[in-house]
Formats: structure tokens, sequence, C-alpha cells
């Protein structure tokens, strides 16, 4: 379990960083007009996503320290308000909750042998996590609507090219036989 939560939280913290410390700066060029702190390629959704489809409950344990860490860094002391406080408790457990609603509900993503990941099917779970946390967290933070909108945006493409990045990564690594 400390490995697991070493892994996924230190890939949070990298996804973080490479969203805000580099897509964001080149988002500011291209978008000058876009002034708002969401990034429209948001990374470490698609790691919430995939920690949760893998994980399942584990993962909220796996997200936190992640989390919280890029809530504080973001935040400052601020991160202990109750309205960020819920936003980390939104960020870790949204992604868990609707993969084991889906569950229950007879949509099984979960990975299992012998049965290939449905990534389209994992898509659809990550834009159904983004509506929820995008919606929840807006609220806890009182936030405007459109904002709501550039959330999903970034939460869905984040996921997209995350998932994108992964697999061209695993098929390189196929490739060359490890």
């Amino acid at each position: 379990m400390i490995q697991e939560t070493g892994i996924v939280s230190l890939a949070y913290l990298a996804a973080f960083f490479v969203t805000f410390e580099i897509l964001m700066p080149v988002q500011s060029i291209f978008f000058p007009e876009f002034n708002n702190q969401a990034s429209l390629l948001f990374l470490p959704h698609g790691v919430r996503v995939l920690s949760a489809w893998l994980l399942g409950w584990r993962s909220v344990l796996a997200l936190l320290p992640g989390v919280f860490i890029v809530f504080v860094y973001s935040a400052g002391d601020l991160a202990f308000t109750p309205s960020r406080l819920a936003g980390i408790a939104i960020a870790v457990t949204i992604p868990a909750t609707i993969f084991h609603l889906l569950r229950l509900i007879g949509w099984d993503l979960s990975p299992a042998t012998g049965r290939r990941p449905c990534w389209p099917c994992i898509m659809v779970a990550g834009l159904l996590i983004s509506l929820f946390t995008s919606v929840l967290t807006n609220f806890a933070f009182g936030s405007a609507a459109e904002e709501y909108i550039a959330y999903l945006i970034g939460d869905v493409f984040g996921l997209f090219f995350l998932m994108l990045i992964l697999m061209l990564i695993f098929r390189s690594l196929r490739r060359y036989g490890v």
C-alpha cells in the first residue's frame, strides 16, 4: 500500500507540475484572454481516473498525499479552509465512487485477467467523474458557472492525452521487448 501511494501521489504531483509549470504558461500565450486558473489540459484528472480504475477504493488513500501537497502548494495556509478541505475530499473520493456506482449498475470496468480494457468506457467514466468533481468543487469554492466548463474541458482533454501518452509508452516498451 505504501508503494502504491508513493507511485500514485508522485504521478499526481508530476502531472500537476507539468500542467501548471509547462502547459499553463503555453496556454496563456495562445489564450491570453482566458484569465482563469483552469487548465485546458489538466493531466492530474487522468491520474485520478486511472488510479481509481486500477485500484478502486485504495486510490483514495493513494491519491491523498499528492492531492494534499498540491492544495498546500497552490493555496498555502488557505488549503486548511473548509472549502479547500472539501475540495481535497472531492478530488480523492469521487473517482472511486463513480467506478463503484458504475459497477453497482452492472457496468464493471475494473481490470481483470483475460479482459481487455475498454478505453472508450474509461473515457466515459472520466467524463462522469469530471462532471461530478467540477460541480461539487466549484460549488464548494463558490466559483462562477463558466469555470465549470473550463474544468470539464481540461479534465477530459487531460485524461485523453494522458491515456494517449501511456498507450504510446507501453507500445514502445512492447516493441523493444521491455
